[in-house]
């Protein structure tokens, strides 16, 4: 059967669908040893050789992982600025593997880690509206109202977000912070901090908690594990595949 190149590269591990793109169109790609460049052209993997940067993939088995990323680490596979990249933490797996979406160089929390490409490009499809938390602090006692311009959508410079669930988890009157979880579906870029910006709060820390069904639970800060396969299953679900 024949597919995108991209899609290929994705159900290869070599990257996620967009970055794949990118290698692409970097002219980093052969197939039959010809350069491919065109973003459209379709082949059938099991008939055609294909490299990335002289090497042949391999159409690896599937592997899903949690994450915790630490702060101070770029959600990337490489950094020209030589800054701790996630693939720091992944050179002894046995798959190449990429993370699912982004967290800011100083945010932590829940990645998911896979090669699976169609899956990672249902988790980010807007249209799925797969639901991200995230433990916010921010310094000062945050008013209910203020809270509450969270739940209802607040606007930004790229147009107003989606309502938020929120819950207030506790009000430190000693140390002057507040602490809440708050609940999305949209992936804008920074889009947390950018919400608590606009109702003057900003943040202090901030962590991803969940990605769908998937819960950060008791992993310490740069560790993974294995995906059991209920939460495989519930991930697919959460996915609509």
């Amino acid at each position: 059967m024949e597919e995108r190149l991209q899609k290929i590269l994705a159900a290869a591990g070599v990257a996620s669908r967009r970055e794949a793109e990118k290698i692409i169109t970097a002219g980093r790609v052969r197939v039959n040893g010809k350069v491919v460049t065109e973003l459209g052209c379709k082949f059938d993997a099991s008939k055609v050789r294909i490299s990335v940067d002289g090497k042949p993939i391999a159409q690896e088995a599937k592997a899903y992982y949690i994450f915790y990323k630490p702060r101070g680490v770029v959600t990337t596979m490489s950094d020209p600025q030589n800054r701790r990249s996630i693939a720091d933490f992944v050179q002894n797996l046995p798959e190449r593997v990429f993370p699912v979406g982004r967290l800011d160089f100083n945010t932590e929390g829940l990645l998911l880690l896979t090669n699976d490409g169609a899956l990672a490009q249902a988790l980010m499809h807007p249209s799925h509206e797969v639901n991200k938390t995230y433990l916010v602090k921010v310094p000062g006692i945050v008013p209910q109202e203020k809270l509450d311009q969270l739940r209802l959508g607040v606007k930004l410079e790229d147009g107003p977000t989606a309502p938020a669930i929120v819950n207030l988890r506790d009000y430190d009157h000693e140390r002057g912070f507040t602490l809440f979880d708050i609940t999305i579906h949209e992936g804008r870029n920074r889009q947390i901090r950018r919400m608590c910006d606009a109702i003057g709060f900003p943040v202090r820390d901030l962590k991803r908690i969940k990605l769908g069904p998937l819960q950060l639970s008791n992993l310490g800060r740069g560790k993974f594990r294995s995906l059991s396969e209920q939460e495989l299953s519930q991930l697919r679900k959460a996915a609509k595949l």
